[in-house]
């Protein structure tokens, strides 16, 4: 079922990304963020701080249904994410950053699938290509549960080409440790990336309104040590793939 919604995610990009309505940063920023000077009883931190959400549908068989995106990330609520306290571990701080499902779209009782994405956007610049980018950050499982399941990811979509996905570099969450845990994955950008979107996040797919919670912190994008870009911009941890 799984690889089902992951192949339908692929196929419903364009759909995806031409209802996205908000402008992508220019080129692709390094980014680090440990969520300890962001106001956690700010509704807005979040989108203020540059991450989006949006959501894909699926019947319970996986075939694409709809989606919504691309909007300010909320900082509590029912929806998406928001900025929690008390999880950290010594090299988490106080606050760190929960994503989980769109438990506002009603569609969960009826057996849908709802892929909930909380997200950070770039457009690939003349100046990041021949450059690997990792994406690295701590993880702790949350309250996911039942058929639940998360992925952190990667991703290119080239806007000159039905906004097709041309890169999908994920990691599975769904089975990390309830302990605090460090994960990083690379992208190497080629010329053929230039002006294409750039996506770093995370993703929940959840039905029925169960649990889907995971613990993020210390997040940083920044370009690859040379050695892992001798290596050809895989990580140990991270998987490439291009379509």
């Amino acid at each position: 079922m799984k690889t089902q919604i992951r192949n339908s995610y692929a196929l419903a990009a364009t759909a995806l990304i031409a209802a996205m309505g908000t402008a992508a940063s220019a080129d692709i920023a390094d980014y680090s963020q440990d969520f300890e000077a962001l106001d956690m009883n700010s509704p807005t931190a979040l989108g203020d701080d540059g991450w989006l959400v949006g959501a894909n549908v699926f019947d319970p068989g996986g075939n694409f249904l709809y989606n919504y995106f691309a909007f300010p990330a909320p900082n509590g609520g029912a929806a998406f994410s928001a900025i929690a306290n008390g999880q950290g571990g010594p090299a988490q701080g106080a606050q760190q950053l929960s994503v989980y499902n769109d438990y506002n779209n009603a569609d969960h009782g009826v057996g849908n699938l709802i892929e909930a994405n909380v997200f950070r956007e770039y457009i690939v610049g003349a100046s990041d290509v021949g450059s690997t980018k990792t994406f690295s950050f701590d993880a702790k499982l949350g309250n996911l549960e039942g058929g639940s399941s998360a992925v952190a990811f990667i991703k290119t979509l080239d806007q000159n080409n039905g906004f097709a996905l041309t890169n999908f570099v994920t990691i599975d969450m769904t089975n990390t440790s309830t302990e605090w845990t460090s994960y990083s994955m690379d992208l190497a950008i080629d010329a053929s990336l230039e002006g294409q979107i750039f996506q770093i996040g995370f993703f929940s797919v959840a039905s029925n309104f169960e649990g889907s919670g995971v613990f993020y912190d210390n997040i940083n994008l920044v370009p690859a040590p040379a050695s892992v870009m001798l290596l050809g911009g895989f990580s140990v941890m991270g998987l490439r793939r291009r379509r």
